[in-house]
C-alpha cells in the first residue's frame, strides 16, 4: 500500500456510500443558503478570547447601514480570504460586522425620499427628523446585512456594532473631550466648503474637483484719484463683497496705484489698492479683487491686511446685503448673470474670455461648493499627524502593497487641521455646550446638569453633528472596547487589539485610513492595526469605471442570483494585481462558475472511480518521500507519478502560504486555478485515471488526499462550494472550517 511518510492514523470513510450524494453539476442554489445557516448556527464565526491561540482580527469598514451592497462591498471577499485562510492555520479569528450611520450620505437619501412625497427636511423638527431616518436606517440595515450573508462572509455577527450604538457615541464622546482637554480641539470663524444645497460644511477631503471650462471676466474699476484699473475674475457675482484690488509690489504697470482707492462699479464702495507677493502678474491683468468671506486665499490676506467686509452670499445659497435691492434674495447663479448684464450696460465689463479652470463641488450631489465663513469645530493635527508619519515611516505599520506607503506618508504630511463640524440632523451631535452668560464653549460625554462655564445660565448645545469621518476613524478600538466587559476583565480587548489588518479600498486611503492612524494612537497609545492592505477600484471589462449613466454597472446581487457568490467571489480576485483595479465581466462570473464546476466534477470523478476503496477523512500532505510497495512496468510508471506529483504540490503549497505571507492573494488564487485545473485534472488524473479506476489504492489515496488540500487552499476564495464537497466526503455535520493546513 502507497504510505505517506509521517502520516497521522485518519477515520475513514466509504466511499461507496457517498457516490450518490454529488449531483452531476454543481447547483449553488441548492446550498448556500443552508450552509450559511449551517455556519452561522454551530458558531464557525463567533471568536473568543483563547490564550492558546494567536488571535487574528479585521474590524469590517462599515458599510452604510441604508443602502444596498455594491461590487465595492463586494471587495470584502479579501477579508474573507484572510479570516478563513488564517482558522485553517489555527488561529482564533475575529471578523467584527458593523454598520455605519454615513451621516450627510444617508440624510442625502432620505431627503430624495421625501420629495418623492412632495415634503423637504424643512417640514419637521430636529427631534421628528432625526427619529423618522432613524426608523428609515433601521428597516433597511436588516437587508444590507443578508445581502453580506450571501456573499459568505465569516462576519462575528454576535459582536456587530453600529457607529450610532450608545456605547459607541459614548467612546467617540470620550475621545472628543480628550482631545479638547488636552488643547488639540478649537472652534474658530473661517471660510468652509459649504454646499447650499446639502445644507452643510464638508472637509477639504470630501470636495470633488471638477475641471471645467468657464469664463474669465474683465471689470473696470475706477480709480478714486483719476484713472482706472482693470481686474480678471472668474466669480465676478462676489465683487460686491470686495474689501480692495490687490497688485505685485514688483509689478511697474501699477506701482504708481499702491495705496490709492478705487470705487466699485455700480455702488462706488470705496476700497484700497494694495500689493502683495501672492498674486501672479501674468494672470488676467496682473490685477486681482481681493473677497475675504467668498475665497479661501483671500481670506488669508483679508486677515494679513486686516480687511473685512461682511459676507455677500448667505449659506441657502442667495445674495445678501450687496447694497442692490434687485440683487439680495436671488439664487447665485441666476444673480452671476444679472450682475454681468448690469457692469455690462453701464459700461464696467470690459471683455469676457475662456477659461480652463477646476471647479470645487459637492461629492454627493455635485452642487458647486461655496466658501463660507462659519464658526465651526476644528482638530488640530499637528500632534496627531507628526507620530502616525513616525509609524509608516518605520513600518510599525506595514503597508501592502508597499507601493501605497509613500502615498500615505504625502497624505499625512500635508494634512490640515480638520473641520469635523456638519450642519445636518443626522448624526452623532456635538457633545459642546455654550454658556450664555459669559458666551464660552465647554464639553461634557454625559448631559450636563448645570452649566460648567457659570453654574446657572440656561446653557445650549451646538446643533451640529460630528463630521462622519471622525467617529469611523474610531471604528477600530471602538468597537473592540464596546465588545468588552464593562470592566474589561474579559481582555477581549487586549486580545484583539491592536487589530490585524485595515483591509479597504485605496480610495479612502485620504480621507479614512490616514485618520483612524492619528485618533487610534491618540485615544490607546498603540497603532490601530498591524497592516494595511488596499484593494482597486472595480470596472468593466474596458477598464471604465461603472456607473449607471453609462449603463455598465454589474449588481453582485444580480450575480449571485445568477452565478452564485462562489463564481462572483473568484472573479474580482482572479488575474488581479494586488491593489490594482479589478477589471469584472460577467464573461469573467462565468468562467469563474465554471471552475467551481470543475472542483465539483473532479470531486465526483474521485467519489466514483472506485466504489469500495477506503481512504482517509482528513486532509492534509506530510514532506518527505512517497515509499512504494508495487511491482514493475505500469506499477513503476505510477509511482513515479505520485513522487512526481508529490514533489511538485509540495512546491505548490510553499509557494501558496508564500503568497499569503506577503500579502498577495491574487496569485495565491491564481496559483490554485491552474494546479487544480490544468496539472492535477488535465494531467495527473489523465495519468492516473485508469489505475485508479481498477483498484489501485495507492493512486486512489494520494489522489483524494491532494484534492483534500486544494479543497483546503481553494477555501478561503471558493467558501460554497469546497464546503458542501468536504461535507460530501466528511459527512453532513463535518465542515471544512475544522480542519487545518499541515505546516
Amino acid at each position: 500500500m502507497f504510505i505517506l511518510q509521517n502520516q497521522p492514523i485518519f477515520d475513514t470513510v466509504l466511499v461507496s456510500r457517498q457516490i450518490q450524494d454529488m449531483d452531476k453539476k454543481y447547483n449553488f442554489k441548492n446550498f448556500e443558503e443552508n450552509i450559511y445557516s449551517f455556519w452561522e448556527k454551530e458558531g464557525y464565526f463567533k471568536a473568543k478570547v483563547n490564550s492558546s491561540k494567536d488571535p487574528f482580527c479585521i474590524i469590517l469598514p462599515p458599510p452604510n447601514a441604508n443602502a444596498d451592497l455594491h461590487l465595492g462591498h463586494a471587495m470584502y471577499t479579501y477579508e474573507d480570504v484572510m479570516i478563513r485562510y488564517h482558522k485553517l492555520l489555527g488561529y482564533e479569528t475575529l471578523w467584527l460586522a458593523g454598520a455605519d450611520h454615513a451621516g450627510i450620505e444617508t440624510q442625502f437619501v432620505y431627503e430624495k425620499h421625501l420629495k418623492k412625497q412632495g415634503k423637504s427636511r424643512f417640514d419637521f423638527d430636529r427631534k421628528t427628523l432625526f427619529s423618522d431616518i432613524w426608523k428609515f436606517v433601521m428597516q433597511n440595515r436588516n437587508t444590507m446585512e443578508n445581502q453580506l450573508r450571501k456573499l459568505g462572509f465569516a462576519l462575528d455577527w454576535s459582536k456587530k456594532k453600529f457607529t450610532m450604538d450608545e456605547d459607541i457615541v459614548s467612546i467617540v464622546y470620550k475621545t472628543f473631550k480628550h482631545m479638547f482637554d488636552d488643547g488639540m480641539v478649537y472652534r474658530a470663524n473661517r471660510l468652509v466648503n459649504y454646499c447650499t444645497s446639502c445644507g452643510t460644511s464638508f472637509s477639504d477631503l470630501e470636495v470633488a474637483d471638477r475641471e471645467h471650462t468657464g469664463k474669465l471676466y474683465y471689470i473696470t474699476y475706477s480709480v478714486k484719484e483719476g484713472g482706472s484699473v482693470t481686474i480678471a475674475t472668474t466669480r465676478p457675482e462676489t465683487y460686491l463683497g470686495d474689501v480692495a484690488v490687490m497688485v505685485h509690489p514688483g509689478d511697474a504697470r501699477y506701482k504708481s496705484l499702491v495705496g490709492k482707492t478705487v470705487l466699485l462699479p455700480i455702488t462706488n464702495r470705496e476700497i484700497p489698492i494694495i500689493a502683495d507677493e501672492y498674486v501672479d502678474p501674468k494672470f488676467g491683468t496682473g490685477a486681482v479683487k481681493v473677497t475675504p468671506n467668498h475665497d479661501f486665499n483671500d481670506f488669508e490676506i483679508g486677515k494679513k491686511h486686516g480687511l473685512s467686509h461682511p459676507p455677500i452670499i448667505g449659506f441657502d445659497g442667495h445674495m445678501k446685503d450687496t447694497g442692490l435691492e434687485d440683487i439680495d434674495g436671488v439664487y447665485v447663479v441666476k444673480a452671476r448673470k444679472l450682475i454681468v448684464a448690469k457692469l455690462e450696460e453701464q459700461g464696467f465689463l470690459e471683455k469676457i474670455t475662456p477659461h480652463e479652470m477646476v471647479l470645487h463641488t459637492c461629492y454627493r450631489c455635485g452642487t458647486t461648493l461655496e466658501p463660507l465663513p462659519k464658526e465651526q469645530w476644528f482638530i488640530d493635527v499637528g500632534p496627531l499627524k507628526e507620530k502616525a508619519i513616525e509609524q509608516v515611516k518605520n513600518d510599525e505599520i506595514h503597508v501592502h502593497p508597499k507601493r501605497f506607503k509613500k502615498q500615505l506618508i504625502q497624505i499625512l504630511e500635508n494634512f490640515i487641521d480638520w473641520n469635523v463640524s456638519r450642519q445636518i440632523v443626522w448624526g452623532i451631535q456635538i457633545p459642546a455646550y455654550k454658556c450664555q452668560k459669559k458666551n464660552e464653549w465647554f464639553i461634557s460625554v454625559e448631559k450636563p446638569k448645570k452649566c460648567q462655564i457659570c453654574g446657572n445660565c440656561a446653557f445650549v448645545q451646538d446643533e451640529d453633528t460630528f463630521d462622519t469621518w471622525f467617529s469611523s476613524a474610531q471604528w477600530p478600538f471602538a468597537t473592540l472596547m464596546a465588545n468588552c466587559d464593562c470592566d474589561g476583565s474579559d481582555g477581549f480587548f487586549d486580545y484583539f487589539y491592536p487589530t490585524t489588518v485595515m483591509e479597504t479600498g485605496y480610495d479612502i486611503l485620504r480621507a479614512w485610513v490616514s485618520r483612524m492612524i492619528m485618533v487610534g494612537y491618540f485615544e490607546t497609545k498603540d497603532i490601530p492595526f498591524q497592516h494595511i492592505f488596499l484593494h482597486g477600484m472595480v470596472r468593466d471589462q474596458k477598464g471604465q469605471k461603472m456607473s449607471k449613466s453609462k449603463g455598465n454597472v454589474i449588481n453582485p446581487l444580480d450575480m449571485i442570483q445568477t452565478y452564485g457568490a462562489d463564481a462572483l467571489r473568484a472573479a474580482l480576485i482572479f488575474g488581479t494585481k494586488e491593489g490594482g483595479d479589478v477589471v469584472l465581466s460577467e464573461d469573467k462570473i462565468v468562467a469563474m462558475r465554471n471552475f467551481c464546476n470543475k472542483v465539483w466534477n473532479i470531486g465526483r470523478f474521485i467519489e466514483m472511480s472506485k466504489t469500495n476503496v477506503v481512504i482517509p477523512a482528513k486532509a492534509g500532505i506530510q514532506s518527505g518521500s512517497v515509499p512504494m510497495k508495487m511491482g514493475i512496468g505500469v506499477e513503476d510508471d505510477i509511482s513515479e507519478t505520485l513522487k512526481q506529483l508529490q514533489k511538485e504540490f509540495g512546491t505548490v503549497q510553499k509557494q501558496y502560504h508564500l503568497h499569503f505571507k506577503k500579502f498577495e492573494f491574487a496569485k495565491a488564487f491564481d496559483l490554485m486555478y491552474d494546479f487544480l485545473w490544468h496539472r492535477y485534472a488535465d494531467y495527473y488524473i489523465e495519468q492516473l485515471k485508469e489505475c485508479m479506476q481498477n483498484g489501485n489504492i495507492d493512486a486512489s489515496q494520494y489522489m483524494v488526499k491532494v484534492y483534500y488540500s486544494c479543497l483546503q487552499m481553494l477555501h478561503p476564495y471558493i467558501p460554497f462550494v469546497t464546503e458542501v464537497i468536504w461535507k460530501s466526503f466528511h459527512g453532513e455535520d463535518s465542515s471544512i472550517m475544522d480542519s487545518r493546513f499541515e505546516t
